[in-house]
């Protein structure tokens, strides 16, 4: 059965079960893999290969309308454990009813860097933090379909471990 993904109906961020209301909008780390480029004998000129399983340093920024207690909250340099919960909207192609599908982000992020934004009458201030992400996982309507955890040595794709092999080889 066909489905079109159409829209983000909604989202809520939770830390320690508590709700962080005021966020207007979320940019979620983008996933880099490592790259070296090679070149030598039996190679004609450079290509770039990735390294497997590794990848450079993620970022994530959480836009607020104010100052908020969240925001404050978010600053303190510690880590901070992220469950954010989205609900996406789907049209079967074959009903063309619209369906519900869930998108479960989990980030272990530290603050980079926050900015408290303007102040102006009868305005929103424009609120933003920027977060270290050490740790990161994705579930789509419950299954876990990635999961990237540098200091452990997992690179978790549509359920294969990229870094099995590494690991095994490093006797971890």
């Amino acid at each position: 059965m066909s489905k079109v993904d159409e829209l983000v109906i909604n989202y809520a961020i939770y830390e320690d079960a508590t709700e962080y209301l005021g966020t207007t909008e979320v940019t979620l780390p983008d996933l880099e893999y490592m790259t070296e480029e090679l070149s030598g004998a039996g190679i004609a000129g450079n290509i770039e290969e990735i390294i497997i399983g590794h990848l450079n340093a993620m970022s994530t920024t959480f836009n607020f309308r104010t100052v908020t207690e969240a925001a404050v909250t978010l600053m303190e340099p510690r880590v901070h454990r992220i469950d954010l919960r989205v609900a996406q909207q789907k049209m079967n192609l074959r009903t063309s009813a619209n369906e519900v599908s869930g998108v479960k982000h989990i980030m272990k992020v530290k603050p980079k860097k926050t900015a408290l934004g303007k102040v102006a009458a009868a305005s929103t201030a424009d609120v933003s933090g920027e977060y270290a992400v050490s740790y990161y996982a994705m579930n789509m309507d419950g299954k876990k379909t990635t999961e990237i955890d540098p200091l452990n040595f997992i690179c978790i794709i549509n359920g294969k471990d990229y870094l099995k092999d590494v690991r095994k080889a490093l006797g971890k």
